[in-house]
């Protein structure tokens, strides 16, 4: 699906990957409903778009109440008369530490935000799109989606829901005009540790600031391209392309090898 023109919803458009992708569409000739749970953080985004006009719209939004987002795609069509296609990108990560140290109240969040969110959003704009004449789901999974992160065990197993909630969906649209698509970011450059209130005991030091990152706006370029390309998987930046490849023909040996990489990063 080409971009230009079409009207694009994307969550989580106050940061990172997400405002990195709404200033990229917006950059191409589409229209953004651009959705966070901060709105000055999407005031920001807005300011840096330059004068999109009417183009762009700003809604806050907590992707995990269920009621709020279903009345969400009324206020999209309000403000841009129709919708294309969804970027389910927000999402939160948990407190570097053991799974036996986790609160429940982290467990549940990890699951409301980054899966029930997912499913809410898709569910509600999936009647609109089967109504346009080409529609696009693209939900954001994560390579801790397809291996294991310690210290982030609730946070995979979230997006890993994610990964077979949109294979699952891909196959139900076989055979109409909505296309889905998955993407794996792996360590990209953004605030998502420090947004989620996730910073580990490592000196103040952020877990992505000590590990080779991929830039945001890089990652939305591969989105972008996945989408005018019709894409059913997306991986983005070189270390999820090689553990994708890893734990694939050797789980057991990518399992010890993404430990020795970043089990340092565990809070005692």
């Amino acid at each position: 699906m080409k971009v230009e023109g079409k009207v694009f919803v994307v969550t989580g458009g106050g940061s990172g990957i997400g405002r990195a992708l709404t200033l990229a569409l917006l950059a191409r000739g589409a229209r953004v409903a651009a959705a966070d749970i901060n709105l000055k953080t999407l005031e920001e985004t807005a300011a840096l778009a330059g004068s999109p006009g009417e183009r762009l719209s700003l809604h806050a939004l907590n992707i995990a109440d269920r009621a709020a987002v279903e009345a969400f795609p009324a206020a999209v069509i309000a403000a841009h008369g129709a919708v294309d296609a969804v970027v389910n990108n927000a999402g939160v990560i948990q407190k570097f530490v053991r799974f036996k140290d986790l609160p429940f109240e982290e467990v549940f969040r990890m699951v409301d935000v980054n899966f029930y969110g997912t499913v809410y959003m898709t569910k509600a704009f999936l009647p609109h799109l089967l109504q346009r004449p080409e529609g696009f789901v693209v939900n954001v999974s994560s390579m801790g989606g397809f291996l294991p992160v310690p210290g982030q065990t609730m946070y995979g197993a979230s997006k890993a829901a994610v990964k077979l909630f949109t294979e699952g969906l891909y196959s139900e649209l076989i055979g109409t005009r909505v296309h889905a698509m998955v993407v794996f970011p792996g360590a990209i450059e953004t605030n998502i540790a420090s947004n989620s209130g996730a910073l580990p005991k490592m000196d103040g030091a952020m877990p992505e600031k000590r590990m080779k990152t991929t830039p945001a706006r890089v990652a939305a370029e591969e989105i972008i391209k996945g989408i005018e390309g019709n894409r059913f998987r997306v991986l983005i930046g070189p270390d999820a392309k090689l553990m994708d490849f890893l734990s694939r023909v050797a789980p057991h040996q990518a399992a010890k090898f993404i430990f020795k990489q970043m089990g340092n990063l565990l809070a005692e």
